[in-house]
């Protein structure tokens, strides 16, 4: 049984939005690692900021969008603060979009 690969699983994620930005969250670097084992989708990843109270709504979309790939049974988000997201991580872009939008980043 094959599972996605990481970038299969990467791409999917790019469905998913930071809600408070509205870029996705593989572009704005907070996806730290996906891998797939046993038929379960392992996420880690971590939030532009500290003690968001998005985490519940971003893991539902994580868990939507890796479902939907072949030999995907369950998805495991986990939240990670170490290392800290900064702006160093986005995709030139993400970068690009923010910028246009009035941020200074």
């Amino acid at each position: 049984r094959g599972y996605p690969a990481s970038s299969a699983m990467r791409q999917a994620l790019k469905a998913v939005l930071d809600p408070e930005i509205g870029l996705n969250i593989v572009d704005l670097g907070l996806v730290y690692g996906v891998e797939a084992e046993d038929g379960v989708a392992h996420v880690t990843m971590t939030l532009t900021t500290m003690g968001c109270p998005l985490t519940e709504l971003l893991h539902q979309q994580c868990t939507l969008v890796l479902a939907r790939l072949p030999n995907i049974d369950d998805v495991e988000v986990e939240f990670t603060f170490s290392p800290p997201w900064s702006t160093d991580m986005m995709s030139d872009e993400a970068r690009e979009e923010l910028r246009a939008m009035g941020f200074n980043v």
